[in-house]
């Protein structure tokens, strides 16, 4: 077994550059757990997720239910659901504190860290890119994934 693992640290500055990347590669699935989504960092995702959705890539967003935002997030965050909705995307609202951070694309590069991918703005954050298989699928497993797509 071959024991080279590829990883890659990204902070709130390099982050969203590489992950548009992998994102526009992705050919079967994105999943992302982001806990808050605001209008203004999602902008960017929405002709992505259309051109994935055209192509046949399923998308998969979990995040808190909006009723557990005080009142500005839990309007963006409802807007930005129904709009990704709209677009084909499937939206799963998680309650109880959610706050994982992380995305799996096409079941072999894995993100985890710090970051709320749908949300960040000014904080400082993490984010480590693991390119692999078999670590996508024990996080996917781990968190019972397979319950919910």
């Amino acid at each position: 077994m071959n024991s080279f693992l590829i990883s890659k640290l990204y902070d709130e500055t390099t982050f969203y550059q590489a992950f548009l990347t992998d994102l526009e590669a992705c050919r079967n699935e994105v999943i992302i757990e982001s806990p808050y989504i605001t209008s203004e960092r999602t902008r960017p995702f929405i002709p992505l997720f259309t051109r994935l959705i055209e192509k046949g890539v399923k998308i998969y967003v979990f995040t808190r239910d909006p009723k557990e935002h005080e009142e500005i997030m839990e309007y963006q965050s409802e807007e930005v659901i129904s709009l990704f909705e709209r677009m084909g995307a499937q939206v799963l609202l998680c309650i109880g504190n959610h706050h994982r951070k992380l995305a799996i694309l096409d079941r072999k590069v894995l993100y985890e860290g710090s970051l709320n991918i749908l949300s960040q703005n000014h904080s400082r954050e993490i984010m480590r890119r693991i390119q692999s298989k078999k670590l996508a699928m024990e996080i996917f497993h781990f968190l019972k994934l397979e319950k919910f797509l």
